[in-house]
């Protein structure tokens, strides 16, 4: 529709032709391509994250086909391929599990309400324009936190590749492979190994003819189902056919915490998991997201999911750039390979009943070693013992607490350590300097003063007695405490100058501590001279009340000013 007509419209419905992506027919050919191959991939493992996740293969698929349409419609990545991934299987597998154990009757129900809320959640990060946000995550926490998720796929698929039931974390799932080995079915362990093998050996050149996870899945299951049906192999079994009902959320005050929690959860690891796709797809493209716009994006297409029962996604790696080797060049890709998976799940659904667990557990130990950051883990005795100690304690944290908590300790404590490295270098910047240092400033004519021998007199009698706090650069609040330290130190003055005309910013901490700082002053009767800064600096101090604490006389715009009042 044409902008020119956008004036009859309501402001809904100028908000979604705002926020939908252009469709061009500019590269046809490759995104046809693109969507089909990324659609091929996507299949056998939306089915496989939908029966880890415990919400059935058709919610994987249906979670691969809604979250993908309306990302690549609305989204701010144009060649991004969304769907359920490794890590919001994770998370969603927790949801069903808790969810459901808490409130049996609505458990099920509640789970896609937080799928919903989540993506609202996304929304709202949006339009705050949060984005930026997502990927300021330092690396080892990623690293820790991304290995972590890798390893509880992994965790998680060992029973049902030996052929037994899965377990709901990763911690069950650790304590029961002794008894998963003692029984395991050796037909089904073989079917699962040589799907894992298939993964890891496929020839890159055959991807191009069929990808590896499309040809152990149609191969095995068809010699499982053709040999071996009668094994006690386990199987998917009969899943829904035609398009899902929409499903109403429902919530009560008794559930709003917990849903809440997983909700924001979902959001907050789906935004980040997201957001590291669209930095690849930027790599790979040589163009730039716009990753507010991907999280309205991705929130709308996760709203969309929950009201029809679908897992929850977010931009999938692996996907994405098979889609960009395929030639995939706009959003059109990602709307094709959804309507791919449509047509294939509604033509094609009642074949999917007989696709053995093993065959998908081995698939997404795959996946689970492809999240595992190999690179770091390599180089981890180079990285120092700070990093590998922060990434080692995310991972932990990962795989045997829980996904949030890795992530805010993570955070806490590199963020500790960062502001402890800035604050010694932030305190280069804070100088006391004495009368005499002053006095040979002004002898190298570094201030304009013309001195006579009377006015160098003067100016030494006074300045005996003159103490200068000389702030330079950026100062933010963890200095404070130190400025306030190395105050104490050099007290042995009657006369404070205190020069900000060279700070570039100064934080709220200090702003205060730098008013205190004259109030002490001024109530041992000393005088006090400020040498304002810039607009926002002297802003910052007028809130903090400087004017009723120092008369004007007292405030200057330069050294020399204040230094002629001590002539």
């Amino acid at each position: 529709m044409s902008r020119a007509y956008t004036g009859a419209l309501s402001y809904p419905q100028k908000i979604v032709i705002i926020l939908l992506n252009k469709i061009s027919s500019q590269h046809l050919k490759g995104d046809i391509f693109g969507g089909l191959t990324a659609a091929v991939i996507a299949l056998p493992l939306a089915l496989a994250f939908g029966v880890s996740s415990g919400a059935g293969a058709i919610a994987g698929v249906y979670g691969a086909i809604f979250v993908g349409f309306f990302a690549a419609l609305f989204g701010g990545t144009a060649t991004q391929i969304s769907g359920p991934t490794g890590p919001m299987s994770v998370v969603m597998a927790l949801v069903f599990t808790q969810l459901i154990g808490s409130h049996p009757d609505t458990g099920l129900v509640l789970a896609f309400t937080c799928v919903i809320l989540a993506g609202l959640f996304q929304i709202l990060f949006g339009l705050l324009k949060l984005g930026k946000y997502f990927v300021m995550v330092p690396y080892p926490v990623i690293s820790g936190f991304m290995t972590g998720i890798g390893i509880i796929i992994i965790l998680l698929q060992i029973s049902p590749l030996l052929g037994s039931a899965g377990d709901s974390n990763a911690l069950a799932a650790l304590m029961n492979i002794p008894n998963a080995l003692s029984q395991q079915n050796t037909l089904a362990t073989v079917l699962g190994v040589i799907t894992l093998l298939l993964m890891i050996y496929w020839p890159e050149k055959w991807t191009k003819i069929i990808p590896a996870p499309l040809f152990a899945l149609i191969t095995l299951t068809v010699i499982s189902a053709t040999f071996f049906s009668q094994q006690g192999i386990s199987v998917i079994g009969e899943i829904p056919t035609g398009f899902p009902s929409l499903s109403m959320p429902s919530l009560s005050l008794e559930s709003l915490s917990q849903v809440s929690y997983f909700a924001f959860l979902l959001a907050v690891l789906g935004a980040i998991d997201s957001l590291l796709t669209s930095m690849v797809a930027d790599t790979l493209t040589e163009t730039h997201h716009d990753s507010d716009k991907e999280l309205i994006g991705q929130g709308i297409a996760n709203t969309i999911a929950g009201f029809f029962g679908a897992l929850p996604g977010a931009g999938a790696t692996m996907r994405t750039a098979i889609n960009i080797r395929a030639g995939g060049k706009t959003a059109l890709s990602g709307i094709i390979h959804s309507i791919t998976l449509l047509i294939v799940i509604l033509w094609a659904g009642d074949y999917a009943q007989y696709i053995p667990h093993t065959v998908l557990a081995g698939m997404l130990i795959k996946v689970g070693l492809d999240i595992i950051d190999w690179r770091f883990i390599f180089q981890i005795k180079k990285v120092g013992l700070f990093s590998a100690t922060l990434m080692l304690l995310v991972l932990l944290l990962t795989v045997f607490v829980d996904l949030i908590t890795a992530v805010l300790v993570g955070m806490f404590i590199a963020n500790l350590v960062t502001l402890d490295r800035l604050t010694h270098i932030q305190l280069d910047n804070i100088t006391f300097k004495r009368g005499d240092e002053l006095l040979s400033e002004i002898s190298s004519n570094e201030t304009n003063i013309a001195l006579t021998d009377d006015i160098q007199n003067n100016l030494s009698k006074s300045l005996a007695n003159t103490l200068l706090l000389e702030i330079d650069g950026p100062v933010s609040f963890a200095v404070s405490r130190e400025l306030s330290r190395r105050f104490t130190e050099n007290l042995a003055f009657t006369t404070l100058v205190i020069d900000l005309s060279n700070a570039k910013l100064i934080g709220t901490t200090t702003a205060i501590m730098i008013t205190d700082l004259i109030d002490r002053t001024k109530s041992k009767e000393k005088t006090v001279l400020v040498i304002t800064g810039n607009e926002k600096i002297n802003q910052s101090l007028d809130k903090l009340s400087l004017a009723t604490l120092l008369d004007k006389k007292y405030q200057f715009t330069n050294r020399e000013q204040a230094l002629q009042t001590l002539i």
